[in-house]
């Protein structure tokens, strides 16, 4: 039979439709999979270990003497001669003479002196013998009341007031002819001189200026945060021999030099223009034997501190947030909390944290961790510490 063209056309289009209809319906359905887990973020982990320590303090300051005078002219003349150590920058003993004054004029009121005392001597000896006249005298008379003045009684207290007043002139004397030899009381150097030989001077002229070169002192500031870690409260002075140990440090013709010494007292209040306080530490000679004390020097100082309990060493970079710090516990969970710092340099901080057992702190990718989440800790190992001179820099 002869369909005509438009039935073949729909029996086409049908056939078409139904094994459209077969292939979808007959086709597989997919099996539902759990979609793949995130990998974990890999965080760098130190060890976190709460110990006693102490914690030095650093600071900086110029070496100055610990007494520094002018020494000055006590009688007048001229100057007869100088010691030939009598320079600027000239060491000294203590109780050397390194000017003398002509002492001609002293030594005739000396001489002059010494016979007004004998002179006075003599007068009382005659006074003592007149007044034991007077008392046998008037014994003989039988009279039981005598007369001061028959007894001599204030010619005698004269004279003796004459001997005692000689001998304070005599006294006065050799003073003055010892004040012609000048020096210092102690051992030291000469900063300054300001006369020489031949010159006249005058009571109070300045000679020179000296300074004692067995103790100088360093005065260190000290931030609020610095003081809590040292044993020195306000109005502190150390016993003699005692005080917290200090170490300074300073370049000398191009090579670092070490001295020890004590910090021997706080100042009694805080500078009002930094509003930090003072300790003045004492560099002695005698404690540093062969190391001259260089005044002037411009020295750094590492200052013992006292023990704490419970300080964690960590790299600076573990602090996030200035005052944050990112832990991971022993699940591997993060944790972050607050830390109180004690002392920071550019490599460390030393803190405090409310750690756990298996706590380990995060020091670094802190920004891309939320508080609960699981990372993978890679344990790094804990960078040295550095060399004094060196910690110093960028302390807080």
């Amino acid at each position: 039979m002869h369909l005509p063209d438009r039935f073949k056309w729909l029996l086409i289009l049908g056939c078409g439709a139904l094994v459209a209809a077969a292939i979808v319906l007959l086709q597989p359905k997919p099996t539902p999979r759990p979609a793949p887990e995130p990998p974990l973020v890999r965080v760098p982990v130190v060890e976190a270990a709460a110990q006693t320590q102490a914690l030095a303090v650093y600071s900086q300051g110029t070496l100055t003497p610990l007494r520094e005078i002018d020494l000055v002219a006590e009688v007048a003349g001229r100057v007869q001669s100088v010691a030939d150590n009598f320079v600027a920058g000239a060491f000294f003993e203590a109780g050397e003479a390194l000017v003398q004054i002509d002492p001609a004029n002293y030594q005739l009121a000396t001489i002059r002196a010494k016979a007004r005392v004998a002179e006075a001597e003599q007068l009382l000896a005659t006074e003592k013998g007149r007044a034991r006249q007077a008392r046998r005298e008037w014994r003989d008379l039988g009279n039981a009341e005598a007369n001061a003045l028959f007894l001599r009684e204030p010619q005698l207290k004269a004279a003796e007031a004459g001997v005692a007043a000689a001998q304070a002139d005599l006294r006065q004397a050799e003073l003055d002819l010892a004040k012609t030899a000048i020096g210092a009381p102690f051992a030291g150097r000469i900063r300054d001189i300001h006369v020489n030989r031949g010159q006249y001077v005058a009571p109070g002229s300045k000679l020179a200026r000296v300074f004692d070169s067995e103790v100088v002192e360093v005065r260190l500031p000290l931030t609020d945060g610095q003081i809590a870690l040292l044993d020195l409260p306000l109005g502190y002075r150390a016993a003699p021999g005692e005080g917290t140990p200090v170490v300074v440090r300073g370049t000398v013709a191009g090579e670092l030099r070490e001295w020890r010494g004590r910090v021997s007292r706080t100042e009694a209040s805080l500078d009002t223009q930094t509003r930090m306080y003072h300790a003045v530490a004492e560099i002695r000679k005698q404690d540093n034997p062969d190391k001259p004390l260089v005044v002037g020097l411009f020295v750094r100082a590492e200052i013992a501190g006292r023990a704490i309990e419970n300080v964690v060493q960590i790299p600076r970079t573990a602090l996030y947030k200035d005052r944050q710090v990112v832990l991971v516990d022993a699940t591997n969970q993060v944790r972050v909390v607050r830390a109180d710092v004690l002392k920071s340099n550019a490599q460390f901080a030393w803190v405090r944290l409310p750690l756990e057992a298996g706590d380990r702190v995060a020091t670094g990718r802190q920004g891309y961790l939320k508080p609960g989440a699981r990372v993978e800790p890679v344990v790094e190992d804990v960078p040295e510490l550095p060399v004094p001179a060196a910690a110093a820099e960028g302390e807080a």
